[in-house]
């Protein structure tokens, strides 16, 4: 039944769906471009930034990308849904809402 919940598309029949619209894995945002829900857009502040990296596994979207250097780059708002959390978890101001 696993192999259903992945072909699912808007030509599937009501044959093809699972029992109930029953979702059985986990979704995850990267396989998701949910940017266009956004109400607020976030401004990353590189000025201010620390690098401390307290931003990253605060987003519920996994929006803030980070280089191999593990620096901490600008949104990307393919996925940002501007929730703000990132806003609220940064100590130096570095991240604003507008």
């Amino acid at each position: 039944m696993s192999d259903k919940k992945c072909n699912i598309n808007p030509n599937s029949t009501w044959e093809e769906m699972t029992l109930g619209g029953t979702i059985y894995d986990a979704g995850n945002a990267e396989e998701f471009k949910t940017g266009d829900w956004r109400s607020k857009k976030p401004v990353f502040l590189e000025e201010k930034c620390k690098q401390c990296g307290l931003c990253v596994p605060t987003c519920p979207d996994s929006a803030i990308p980070v280089d191999e250097e593990g620096k901490r780059k600008d949104f990307n708002f393919d996925y940002c849904k501007g929730c703000g959390v990132c806003m609220k978890a940064c100590p130096f101001g570095a991240i604003e809402m507008e």
